[in-house]
């Protein structure tokens, strides 16, 4: 039976996250937050397709205050959606961006830790401690600036950008990724700031769905209820991310977590909207095929009989139904049961399922981000020829990431990358180890597929 987890309500402008209130639903913009008429072109699709959030990168103070504009321009043609500012490495552009946005971002891997290296540091408890210190000097004033603006905050961490703080004490576990949010939580408590919005993040769907589950035991130890942002980070596009992003946020909604969502594909922002419009939408009917499935279980196969009006929503139905069961390894095989599609299909989806969940893989897996304004190439233009040369590599997994801010991290789950280094510039990436920087783009697909074909001994 669904029952919803009662969080504490987060006030965003002109609505509220958590509560008593709705999953809310948004996206983010993938045009350069210095184009104002694109930004604002593109919050209006967004927001046109039911979008009640915009998100867009503030990549520094520039971008920062050019948000008052993009704010200026929507409101004045009516469009009153509250905008986010996503902040990375520099934690002054986030006191700027709490000026002129409902709503900030920061990601404590990166808010006052360096960027990663991936290298092991040791600390004595009273260093760590002091690093803990610098954090809230930072962090305190942030907060008062945001308390004075009725600025609300987003913790958002991502995998793919733990600092090499917590990972050199926690390693690459649930348990790290919790606590990098927690250290921030724990200080907005004792500051006594409540509009915060919490993230956990990561293109594997087990990761994602694990860390968050961990997240709110520990948050419910600590006397936390703060609402839960839900997204599968670099689900890729199509069909496949679509079903990733079913999996892993569809897992979680059917346990009665999570209070606003984004579906990140490597398509147009607005494509996303309809997508988890749908997964809210299908909650308490995907809540019962879960129990419907777990009961179905036999000889490790779960048997999912299932209708659905068309494919797309079959795929995402599916998909959420029996997320959690794969996940939870309850299950390494699934067999779905609809009159409407052929067996060929009805397998494919099967197989892409199992995949998402990491149970079984039949075909090369994409790990592609949905870009922003810190992509600095044609990035669905280039999964598209990555993905014609290497789609009979099965089992590989190959990383498609518009800047540095997590893609190296989550090249360590892939076995390739391909990430942008700057304008016109591609690093490519032996799992988490850069082989080539600063490549012209117009050669770096070719250079990639070179790479990849030597690297494992193809002529």
């Amino acid at each position: 039976m669904y029952n919803r987890r009662q969080s504490s309500e987060a006030r965003v402008g002109g609505i509220g996250i958590g509560g008593q209130n709705p999953i809310r639903i948004q996206s983010m913009g993938t045009v350069d937050t210095n184009n104002t008429e694109g930004c604002v072109a593109q919050a209006k699709r967004i927001i046109d397709a039911g979008g009640e959030l915009v998100r867009f990168t503030t990549q520094g103070t520039r971008e920062a205050e050019n948000m008052k504009n993009i704010s200026a321009r929507l409101k004045a043609d009516g469009y009153n959606a509250p905008l986010v500012a996503d902040v990375h490495f520099t934690a002054h552009t986030a006191d700027v961006a709490a000026l002129y946005c409902e709503k900030v971002r920061i990601n404590p891997g990166n808010y006052v830790d360096p960027g990663r290296t991936f290298k092991h540091l040791e600390y004595t408890d009273e260093e760590y401690a002091a690093e803990l210190q610098k954090i809230e000097k930072q962090l305190v004033p942030f907060l008062n600036i945001c308390k004075e603006h009725h600025t609300a905050v987003r913790i958002g961490v991502n995998h793919g950008s733990l600092s090499d703080r917590i990972m050199s004490r926690y390693g690459d576990t649930p348990e790290g990724i919790v606590e990098s949010c927690m250290e921030f939580l724990r200080i907005f408590k004792r500051e006594n700031f409540n509009d915060v919005v919490i993230s956990i993040k990561a293109s594997n769907t087990v990761v994602m769905v694990t860390t968050m589950r961990l997240l709110v035991q520990t948050m419910d130890k600590e006397d936390m209820h703060y609402p839960l942002h839900l997204g599968v980070t670099e689900a890729g596009e199509g069909e496949d991310g679509r079903i990733k992003s079913a999996v892993g946020i569809g897992a979680l909604l059917t346990e009665g977590i999570g209070d606003t969502i984004r579906v990140s594909l490597s398509e147009e922002p607005e494509c996303e909207i309809p997508v988890a419009r749908k997964l809210v939408d299908m909650i308490p009917e995907c809540s019962a095929l879960r129990e419907q499935a777990e009961a179905s279980i036999k000889d490790d196969t779960i048997t999912l009989e299932i209708d659905a009006p068309d494919w797309e929503t079959l795929q995402l139905k599916a998909a959420m139904a029996v997320g959690a069961l794969l996940i939870d390894k309850k299950a390494h095989k699934l067999s779905i049961v609809n009159s409407q599609f052929s067996i060929e299909k009805l397998t494919e989806l099967s197989d892409a399922i199992l995949q998402a969940a990491r149970i079984k893989f039949t075909k090369t897996e994409y790990i592609s981000c949905p870009g922003c304004g810190r992509t600095l190439y044609n990035l669905q233009e280039t999964i598209a020829k990555i993905k014609a040369a290497t789609k009979n590599m099965v089992g590989l997994k190959i990383g498609i990431m518009g800047c540095i801010v997590n893609g190296p991290g989550e090249m360590a789950d892939a076995d390739y990358g391909y990430v942008g280094a700057g304008r016109g510039k591609i690093s490519l990436y032996k799992a988490k180890e850069c082989i080539e920087k600063n490549i012209p783009e117009e050669e770096a697909v070719e250079r990639l597929i070179e790479f990849i074909r030597k690297d494992r001994g193809e002529k």
